[in-house]
Order: structure tokens, then sequence, then C-alpha cells
């Protein structure tokens, strides 16, 4: 179902919060409404980089692309040196950084839907699957197997994130919505990339749809960035988390899975800090080219 323009884009950030909430909500409506779990009341909510997938997905994605000759080999590798630089010195500025993501996305303009779905499956079977964390597929499956829904929570672009939830078996996918029109991306987002508040507002939302209590419901990350869907529901649990939310996770007993090695903690974080600028470097070369 096409999205289309929005004549006005809010301006106030917690307003596009709300807005990018409400957008991945909605985008999953599909996927839920087939659903015929049992336990109707709860659910899991999953966030994916280093939750679900080792690094991050749209640096796969990014790389799938490369791949496919969308931008150049000294594109890549110099976004992913700057950002492995600004990670390990910690001289990046977070609104900066939020920004340059949110920006990131517009890569995809001009591009159809049809065209991006397909390139998702494609790079899923050739750069994801294999970088799935068995550990949280387990815990996917055991709230499946308990006849609960399971949802995943991402910045990442809900085409993606859809793509990876279908080939996992799960109900369905909340993520950034990207505006098209008549099948044709625009380069904007509806509202902005869905994290921070926007993942809790989209929580709220499909919890108020589906009529499940959000004190029964789980909700798994790795960032704190994600504290207020952890916060959300009555079983949070830090997965791979970062210092900031091992900390709080263990100051409010919450459960902590850690499913890495020390390597893997190194270069999960270094994947993960690459994705954004990658994708940025998408964008400026497709630009350059038009």
């Amino acid at each position: 179902m096409a999205r289309d323009a929005a004549p006005d884009q809010p301006r106030n950030l917690q307003s596009r919060s709300v807005l990018a909430g409400q957008a991945a909500a909605s985008a999953s409506e599909m996927e839920s409404a087939l659903s015929t779990a049992p336990d109707l009341t709860a659910a899991a909510f999953f966030d994916v980089d280093n939750t679900v997938m080792q690094g991050a997905s749209l640096f796969h994605f990014a790389r799938g692309l490369h791949r496919r000759e969308f931008f150049t080999t000294r594109d890549i590798l110099s976004a992913a040196w700057h950002q492995i630089y600004f990670r390990v010195v910690g001289s990046e500025d977070p609104e900066h950084i939020d920004k340059a993501r949110a920006s990131a996305l517009a890569f995809i303009a001009g591009h159809s839907v049809s065209e991006l779905e397909e390139i998702g499956e494609e790079i899923f079977d050739e750069r994801m699957a294999a970088r799935i964390w068995p550990g949280t597929r387990a815990l996917a499956q055991w709230h499946l197997d308990r006849g609960q829904r399971v949802w995943l929570v991402t910045a990442a672009p809900i085409e993606i994130a859809t793509v990876i939830a279908r080939r996992l078996g799960l109900t369905g996918a909340l993520g950034t919505v990207s505006e098209h029109v008549d099948g044709i991306y625009t380069g904007r987002l509806v509202g902005e990339m869905l994290h921070g508040e926007g993942k809790a507002v989209a929580v709220r939302d499909i919890a108020e749809r589906e009529g499940l209590a959000l004190d029964r419901c789980y909700a798994y990350s790795d960032s704190s960035n994600d504290l207020p869907m952890l916060s959300l529901v009555g079983h949070p649990c830090a997965i791979n988390p970062d210092a900031t939310l091992r900390s709080h996770a263990k100051a409010n007993g919450w459960r902590v899975r850690d499913y890495r090695t020390g390597r893997k903690v190194f270069m999960a974080g270094a994947k993960g800090a690459v994705a954004g600028v990658a994708a940025g470097a998408t964008w400026r070369t497709l630009r350059r080219r038009k």
C-alpha cells in the first residue's frame, strides 16, 4: 500500500517521533491481521542491530548495494574509516549522527518500492542470514512456541525489517517509513527515523490496537537509546548491551544476555557505527551522479 507524500512535516522533534511510531505501527497492520496466535495479550518486541543480527542491518544492506555498483569502494571505505574513528575516539555529536542517519535513507530516492524489496531479499541471503544471533533467534522462537506474536522494532527501513521478519518466521516488523508516491521513493521520511521515543510510541500503538497487556509483554535491545521501549513492558531484557544499558539493567534487575566473545563485542560496535555514514556515502554518490 503506497504511503502518499505528507503535505506538512512536523518540525517539533517529539511530534516527529510520534508520527514515526504511528507510521511504523500502521505498516505492520497487514502482518498482524494474519496472526492466529492464541496468547492474545502478550507479545515480544526485538530491536534488530546487534540484538537480532551481528552488526547493523543498514550497513549490510549498503554493502549489498555496493556489490550492485550503487556506489564505489572508495566511498564505503572512507565512510567506514571515519565512523570507526569517531566511535573509538568518542567525539561524535549524537544530534549530528541522528541527522546523518536520517538523511542517509534518502539514497533510495527515485527507486521503486518493488526494486528495494527484491534487493532486500537477495541481500538477506547474501549477508544477513549468517549473522543472526542464534541465542536471540531462540528467544524469538520461545515466544512463538507459546503462541505469542513477535515484532521487530528497528530504525532500519521498514522494507528491510519486513524481509528479516518474514525470513525468520516472525509476526511482522516496525521500521522507519520512507515516503513514496506511485511506488517511487521521494527520499523523505514519514516523521523521522524510528528510534528512541518513536519505538515506544509504535509499541504502544500496537498494544492498543491488538489488545496487548504491556505488563505481560517482552522487549529486547542492545542499546540504551531503546530505554523508552524497554521501560514500557513488564519483561525488558538487555541483549549484547552497551555500557549504559548494562548498568541500567543491573540496577533495575532486568535480565541480561550477551552472546558475544571479546572480539565480537568490538566488531559488532564497529559495524554498527559504520552503518549511518556508509549509507550517507551512497546518497552523496547518487546525488553527484544525478
